[in-house]
């Protein structure tokens, strides 16, 4: 079987036990430290993760920082209450994202004098042992949609774990095994499986890029939403796209205005500036009935 294949299918095992997500699932995502002093979060790298140039995929990453600071809150709540993202962060210092993860989280406090309650956090992560990551993140308390049940996050841990086999799936099952699928044939030798499983395939335009991405439990939290971190990595993705290579994302932060929904989620990239070392585009991904879903401004640098 192939080894993607395969992971895909022991993910939708790790997928049956309540708690975690499917995307958190597939990329291996392990909670190493959860308490009120803060999280400490480790993901698998491989060729699941990789984005085709030896280094973790961008959305992998943010979706790392983005758990990261989430548990740092969730370990101050009980269990059966839920978080919405409500903005982000993240400064890239350059260094390589390869080999092992680790994110870290800390929920700094509460904010004060506000109907809602929002953990207000900081996160770094570290490639190799080198600091690739750092940046912050506020995040609100809710409850849980009518009818969801919400339960403790559980680490996804493949080794030892037996896969689902095929006959066994159900239909939603089903559809994430077809869109694997489709990804490992589009992705070929060169290309990151990742990048075609979510769907992040910009395209650039006279004034920037944009991208549209079919929605799915592939790409869900907990509650079926798009993931605020793949959210962020949609939007990098997109961002990027909008200047030729030779240009980096340096940092991004966003705003989180409603629920990932609807069947597609688009993107779309707007340049706003390009000297002659530095660039910011802005990007909004919008979903059902064309509603605004986040904002993100990015900075680029030019690779030396």
């Amino acid at each position: 079987m192939n080894a993607l294949r395969h992971r895909v299918l022991t993910a939708l095992a790790l997928n049956r036990t309540p708690g975690f997500t499917f995307a958190g699932n597939f990329l291996g995502v392990r909670f190493a430290e959860s308490s009120p002093r803060g999280a400490r979060v480790e993901m698998d790298h491989g060729a699941h993760s990789d984005d085709g140039a030896g280094q973790t995929d961008p959305s992998a990453i943010c979706l790392l920082a983005d758990v990261a600071m989430a548990t740092a809150v969730r370990a101050l709540l009980s269990p059966e209450q839920r978080l919405a993202t409500v903005s982000m962060s993240l400064q890239f210092t350059g260094a390589p994202l390869a080999g092992a993860l680790e994110s870290r989280g800390e929920c700094q406090q509460f904010v004060d004098g506000s109907d809602s309650r929002q953990g207000l956090c900081s996160v770094s992560l570290h490639a190799n042992g080198q600091l690739a990551l750092f940046g912050t993140g506020a995040f609100m308390v809710m409850n849980p949609p009518l009818g969801t049940t919400m339960h403790p996050i559980v680490s996804a841990v493949h080794a030892g774990a037996t896969p689902l086999a095929e006959h066994a799936l159900d239909t939603r099952e089903a559809l994430i095994l077809a869109r694997a699928e489709q990804a490992l044939c589009a992705a070929g030798d060169n290309e990151g499986f990742l990048r075609h499983f979510w769907g992040f395939l910009p395209e650039a335009t006279a004034d920037g890029a944009h991208c549209v991405t079919p929605n799915g439990p592939h790409l869900g939290n907990r509650v079926g939403h798009l993931q605020g971190g793949l959210q962020l990595g949609m939007a990098l993705a997109t961002a990027g796209a909008a200047l030729p290579r030779d240009w980096a994302v340096s940092g991004i932060s966003a705003c989180f205005l409603s629920a990932g929904e609807g069947s597609h989620i688009r993107a779309d990239a707007r340049l706003e500036h390009r000297g002659r070392n530095t660039a910011v585009v802005r990007t909004v991904l919008s979903g059902k009935d064309g509603r605004r879903v986040l904002v993100a401004d990015t900075t680029h640098l030019r690779r030396g």
